[in-house]
């Protein structure tokens, strides 16, 4: 019959552990939704600030393809301006010369001026302020308007003229109007309200034009900015604009940051959530085994100190056996289970207070406690004892180890039932003392091997499952060693392994 006085705490173990995955999941779950909303959300208005970007390039498109027809049907208007100039100065021809002279007067906005060979200045129109008083073309009105080539005017004239001519005021109006939506359009990409970090580059993908919402000194660095543009382009398709002075540029651009930092949050959330509940588990595992070990340390002194009073008085009534006359033929015997008690409550006493380890011969030592045991018991059960040749001497407590040695005996015995064989094995590896430790009895289930130095486990019908609870805190806690159940078979038997350092 299996005894278990922790069964009742284990189902309430396994509730709150069942209640509080729950817990996680579900949080875990609301979390992940929660967090996939706001991606989503945060994608979608990507997605809104990508085909507005469309949208605002395909109109920078049309204005630029806008104006460069009106440059071309200026220029033709210019071409018209020099052949009426020419007319009007052909005095040879009889022609009506209003038509000419009309062409000329309706030109109120392309700025105009008409030079002989020498670069003086013989007609002018629609010129700034500060050029309508200049009487000689020179170096600087050159430089002024040199955009267009200069139309050469010779027929019907005595000397060779030169037309001079300029963008129109209403086109240069037009064009700042276009560059200044062309500015706030960079604006808008580069500091986007949807805080996606972007890169403007030139056909090269090289050279950084403007970028937004990235670390500028990280900008600096050439691998960074390769870096983010192939992880901008393996998310998006860049956008292409075409701008008439600076070419085609190429737009790259990404999710926030906060919004790649939401994709991790569910697993961040998680690991955290995890060393959390590992470390209230050690901090409660910790708290309960103080708890015991101060239940433990305070049972086993108070045992002691109970044991003393009748231990004392003991004594005196075998001292006065053994002053009669003809003493009591058991008194030597009792004698010896008085020491024996005295023994236990040696022991008991040592539960709880500072170790004090003795170099002593485990060896001897054990053999001592084995022949001590043998005679407790039937000559059904066979002890086979195998020692090294010499001495083994280690740090120990004499006292406990030798409980740790009786307590197995006993439980192989019980394990046994009516016979069998008891071998106890010692030997030296390297540094380590090994102790094998094995019977003949019903062995255990791999089950059971996990469980049987807690407390409350037992085969017996009788008693409290503490006697491999105890062995295991005197080898490990008292000794820095280790105990565990190296094998066991049903029906077969089971050997214990005790390994203990020689430092």
């Amino acid at each position: 019959m299996r005894v278990d006085i922790y069964a009742h705490k284990k189902s309430w173990k396994t509730v709150l552990a069942v209640l509080a995955l729950l817990i996680i999941v579900a949080t875990f779950w609301y979390t992940n939704r929660l967090v996939k909303s706001i991606a989503e959300q945060e994608v979608a208005q990507v997605k809104m600030w990508d085909e507005a970007m469309e949208q605002h390039a395909d109109l920078m498109r049309y204005a630029e393809k806008f104006f460069g027809d009106v440059s071309e049907q200026e220029q033709l208007r210019v071409e018209l301006l020099a052949r009426a100039y020419q007319q009007v100065l052909d005095f040879s021809n009889n022609k009506d010369m209003g038509v000419y002279l009309d062409i000329i007067r309706n030109n109120i906005s392309i700025p105009l001026i008409i030079t002989n060979a020498n670069g003086d200045i013989i007609f002018s129109n629609n010129l700034p302020e500060s050029q309508r008083d200049k009487k000689v073309f020179d170096e600087e009105m050159k430089a002024a308007y040199s955009k267009f080539p200069p139309i050469m005017i010779s027929e019907g004239l005595d000397e060779v003229q030169w037309l001079y001519y300029n963008e129109s005021l209403i086109y240069t109006e037009l064009k700042s109007v276009v560059d200044e939506m062309f500015s706030h359009f960079m604006s808008d990409v580069t500091l986007n309200s949807v805080g996606a970090p972007v890169i403007v580059t030139d056909t090269t993908f090289t050279k950084v034009i403007s970028f937004g919402n990235i670390d500028s000194l990280s900008m600096q660095d050439p691998v960074f900015v390769s870096d983010q543009i192939a992880l901008m382009q393996s998310e998006h398709q860049p956008l292409k604009v075409d701008f008439p002075e600076i070419g085609k540029v190429y737009i790259f651009y990404r999710l926030s940051d906060l919004a790649r930092q939401l994709r991790y949050y569910p697993i961040l959330f998680i690991v955290v959530v995890a060393v959390f509940l590992l470390i209230a588990y050690m901090l409660f595992s910790y708290a309960r085994r103080s708890e015991q070990n101060q239940v433990w340390a305070g049972m086993a002194k108070e045992t002691a100190h109970q044991l003393g009073t009748p231990l004392s008085s003991l004594m005196g009534w075998v001292e006065l056996m053994k002053m009669q006359d003809e003493p009591f033929v058991g008194v030597n015997e009792i004698e010896k289970d008085v020491e024996r008690l005295q023994v236990i409550a040696d022991r008991f006493s040592k539960i709880g207070s500072v170790p004090k380890l003795e170099d002593t011969d485990i060896a001897a030592l054990s053999l001592d406690t084995i022949d001590y045991m043998k005679h407790r018991f039937s000559k059904n059960f066979t002890f086979d004892v195998i020692l090294p040749d010499h001495p083994v001497v280690i740090p120990l407590v004499p006292s406990l180890f030798r409980w740790v040695i009786e307590n197995l005996t006993k439980n192989a015995i019980d394990a046994m039932g009516d016979k069998g064989t008891i071998t106890f094995e010692l030997k030296e590896e390297g540094d380590n003392v090994i102790v094998d430790f094995s019977d003949t009895g019903k062995g255990m289930t791999k089950s059971m091997m996990g469980q049987v130095f807690n407390p409350g486990i037992t085969t017996k019908k009788r008693g409290w499952g503490l006697g491999l609870t105890l062995s295991k805190r005197i080898i490990k806690d008292y000794h820095k060693g280790k105990i565990f159940v190296k094998s066991s078979a049903v029906g077969k038997g089971t050997t214990f392994r005790i390994v203990l350092n020689k430092s």
